[in-house]
């Protein structure tokens, strides 16, 4: 039954087009009306960088970028204390952090690194060998470019693997940050433990 002009005035104020007008719309304009409805404030923003942003865990974005923001710890890196005068010095040495997950190791290694301008590469030992810690060292002799290694969970690296790290730690060619939970005199070579601080 055909409609007649009321009833097609009172759909269109109810906001429902008649038949006639959907049929008409282009289907490629429909598709970009859907793509359109996103969110106001990424709209503006390339979809890769809104999707990479959104995949960063909640730690990493609230990560402290200096020693300011860095809360607890304060016999290390409180006023006059030895981290916060290297921070000052822009100076890096090799050290071992011992703790518990969670109390701000990894963080910490990112801020020397930044404070004395260096390369941050960082590996787990549970994942890492004797060719990846090959390949760090290789990259920092060509670029000869100053190389924090922060070695998460140092601890699980054998001996023979800990004995590989020696020569490049007492050149100095890497300053190696190692993370552990573990007491380090029971779990790292003599040799290295007296080469880190």
């Amino acid at each position: 039954m055909p409609q007649t002009k009321t009833e097609t005035n009172k759909s269109v104020k109810r906001g429902v087009a008649p038949k006639s007008q959907l049929q008409s719309q282009n289907p490629q304009s429909q598709q970009n009306d859907k793509e359109k409805i996103i969110s106001p404030e990424l709209s503006s923003i390339p979809t890769p960088i809104v999707q990479e942003q959104t995949k960063i865990p909640l730690a990493a974005k609230i990560r402290p970028s200096t020693l300011d923001d860095f809360i607890g710890q304060t016999h290390i890196v409180g006023p006059g204390k030895p981290l916060r005068i290297a921070v000052e010095k822009h100076h890096i040495f090799s050290m071992l952090f011992w703790g518990p997950p969670g109390v701000g190791k990894t963080s910490l290694a990112r801020i020397l690194a930044n404070a004395a301008d260096a390369q941050f590469v960082e590996l787990s030992a549970v994942s890492a060998g004797k060719a990846d810690v090959r390949e760090i060292v290789e990259h920092a002799a060509l670029t000869n470019a100053k190389t924090v290694f922060f070695l998460d969970e140092i601890h699980r690296f054998n001996k023979a693997q800990q004995d590989f790290l020696l020569p490049y730690v007492e050149s100095g060619r890497i300053s190696l940050i190692g993370a552990t939970t573990e007491n380090p005199s029971f779990e790292i070579i003599a040799p290295l433990l007296s080469r880190c601080r």
